[in-house]
């Protein structure tokens, strides 16, 4: 088994922009781990207050904190974004170099495919005709890339991956396992009785630094592309229908759904199971709750919750009745009980 990477914690604290406490910068760290796991020789951090517990009963070596905590029973590296820093402690203990494996000889490969510098292409991938790849592309075990695909410098495709034809993939692109980028939007039209399927002939555009989950399909423009903006961020088991845009550094999370030919702003959040309409506008910095249903327009800024999504507020006001709704009925009841003995004595006195 290999050493563990010993790095200082002056080192660290250099590489996360931190500001680190005392005379400990010679102190060397060797793991990353959370308060309640750490042991000696680990690194923690503290991202909420309410783990104020766990931090001052932690066995770690040296902890990362926000700069309005004060602790002074361990080395401390004061930070702005505590949680940032830790996913840069991530990187630094557990990235390894990039070592290039070639093109295994087993890769099955078209016409006038072009293949970039320092790939590592593994075992059983196919590549069409006229698909591009760039430098320091991974490409795992038993992906297709179809004709005329493009697939941009430093991205990684990971196993059995499916990317249709003429879909172009971004710097820096990761796509997770069993993810379907461009296959057919879901077109038909019903003549005759019968459903006749509509040829779906766009494509998929995939911008920089875009992240894609394991089993989430994004499906080809029927005329025209589909758009996944820079930055956006795109969990597990996530559909994206025809001619869907979407803007840039959204977060969408597992089971959401987008319909054909809906248009998602930028820094858009799509809770679990959220779903979106097709042919509506989600603004900029909206936040759709889970199982949030959007079925019109939504404008910049808000936050929606339920079926049919409208602003959290009212939605929770409207829970709270509803929640009351058996109560009520029960009032309800009694009251009309009330009002028939009523009647009945009104009616025997005349």
């Amino acid at each position: 088994m290999k050493d563990k990477k010993r790095i200082t914690l002056g080192e660290i604290a250099k590489r996360i922009g931190g500001e680190l406490s005392g005379e400990y910068g010679d102190m060397e760290i060797s793991n990353v781990a959370g308060l309640k796991d750490a042991v000696s020789g680990d690194i923690s951090f503290l991202a909420h207050r309410r783990n104020l517990k766990d931090l001052q009963n932690t066995s770690a070596s040296a902890v990362v904190l926000p700069k309005d905590v004060t602790f002074d029973r361990l080395p401390v590296i004061k930070v702005e974004n505590p949680y940032y820093a830790f996913s840069q402690l991530l990187h630094i203990f557990y990235d390894k170099p990039y070592i290039s494996k070639g093109v295994n000889p087993t890769v099955v490969m078209g016409s006038d495919v072009h293949v970039g510098n320092d790939v590592s292409i593994y075992p059983f991938v196919y590549l069409g005709d006229c698909v591009t790849i760039g430098d320091n592309v991974i490409i795992y075990p038993g992906t297709f890339i179809g004709d005329g695909s493009l697939i941009g410098n430093d991205s990684v495709i990971y196993p059995n991956v499916t990317i249709r034809e003429n879909v172009t993939v971004g710097q820096g692109v990761i796509i997770h396992s069993g993810a379907v980028i461009g296959s057919d939007g879901f077109g038909y039209v019903f003549h005759n009785g019968t459903h006749h399927k509509i040829p779906q002939v766009g494509g998929v555009i995939i911008e920089d630094g875009v992240e894609i989950g394991a089993n989430t399909t994004i499906d080809r423009g029927t005329l025209g592309n589909t758009i996944i903006k820079r930055g956006t961020k795109i969990d597990n088991l996530v559909q994206v229908a025809h001619n869907v845009t979407v803007g840039e550094d959204c977060v969408f999370a597992a089971q959401a759904g987008i319909a054909g030919s809906a248009t998602i702003g930028n820094r858009v959040t799509l809770a679990g199971q959220a779903g979106v309409t097709g042919h509506v506008h989600v603004g900029d910095n909206v936040t759709v709750a889970g199982k949030g249903g959007v079925t019109k327009d939504i404008k910049d800024g808000q936050t929606v919750s339920g079926m049919p999504a409208i602003p959290h507020r009212d939605w929770l006001r409207t829970m709270a009745v509803f929640d009351g709704l058996p109560e009520m009925r029960h009032k309800l009841s009694s009251l009309e009980n009330k009002v028939k003995e009523l009647e009945k004595i009104i009616e025997n006195k005349k």
